[in-house]
């Protein structure tokens, strides 16, 4: 991971003070990824395991399930988390059903509850990342500097999730979006905190590492059997480089519907839209 510092008097140039800090980072990316790490677990157990009864994915969903109960009443997650996740399983759902309609991928074991051909877990797996945003957020004290207007963090998070379905019919534009996504984006970055070190990281390269350790955890899942690519039915292989474009992509509409939610709960201003912290963001760049 790279650091960018955001108050050079704050960086702790003494060795042990930078380990300290890259354990402490570790730990929190570590404990912000419970949830993938609970599906990643229920995936391992279930294909080396028969479980009597009970078809392979019914058994994740139901680790899923309780996954999540565990996390609410732990308080490891907050209610709010929870809303927010459920909004991505739907989101993520509706994505699965067209992409297996479509070929793009499929789900070739029996279960009691797939519909259309795909396993309600399937959606768990993208909640698993929009719980992970949150967790990490939150933990970490995320924000966001140089936030884009409303209209242009809406109608590319629209345009995305659309060329997600209208490219099995059309041209695909996700290199047109993604350089109107660097235009919109060239300006923001987010600061997180470890260890009351606060730093800072250009928001194109936080998309693109997010997306690029969900394309591990992809190659991950589908080794343990979570699902099929057309190339992996005779053996399993590694999922193809350009994957981490749709990831990258993907995260993108997640980090902006969260960042939306969070703004709507709190009836607050974007740090940009205050004239401090405007003042601030001048200053920095």
């Amino acid at each position: 991971m790279i650091f960018f510092v955001f108050n050079s008097k704050a960086f702790p140039w003494k060795r042990g003070a930078i380990m300290k800090n890259f354990l402490r980072f570790g730990y929190l990316q570590a404990l912000s990824c419970l949830f993938p790490v609970i599906i990643f677990a229920a995936l391992a157990l279930s294909k080396w395991i028969a479980i009597p009864f009970l078809p392979r994915y019914d058994f994740i969903l139901i680790v899923c399930i309780a996954a999540q109960m565990f996390m609410l009443v732990s308080k490891l997650e907050t209610w709010d988390e929870f809303k927010v996740i459920c909004v991505f399983h739907v989101i993520g759902l509706a994505l699965e059903i067209f992409k297996v309609h479509m070929g793009s991928w499929a789900y070739p074991e029996e279960a009691y509850s797939k519909v259309f051909g795909v396993p309600l877990y399937s959606g768990f797996m993208y909640a698993s990342v929009a719980s992970y945003i949150c967790q990490a957020w939150r933990r970490m004290d995320l924000h966001i500097y140089g936030w884009p207007k409303p209209f242009y963090k809406v109608a590319i998070s629209g345009l995305i999730y659309l060329n997600f379905f209208t490219h099995h019919f059309t041209y695909d534009v996700r290199w047109g979006l993604k350089v109107l996504l660097f235009f919109i984006f060239f300006p923001t970055f987010v600061t997180f905190k470890v260890n009351k070190t606060v730093y800072k990281m250009p928001m194109i390269l936080s998309f693109l590492l997010i997306g690029f350790f969900i394309w591990i955890a992809e190659n991950i899942t589908t080794f343990l059997g979570a699902w099929q690519y057309p190339d992996q039915q005779a053996a399993w292989s590694l999922v193809h480089l350009s994957k981490i474009s749709s990831w990258f992509l993907l995260v993108i509409i997640s980090i902006i519907i969260v960042a939306q939610l969070k703004r709507v709960k709190s009836s607050l201003e974007l740090p940009r839209e205050k004239s401090g912290v405007n003042a601030r963001y001048k200053k920095i760049l």
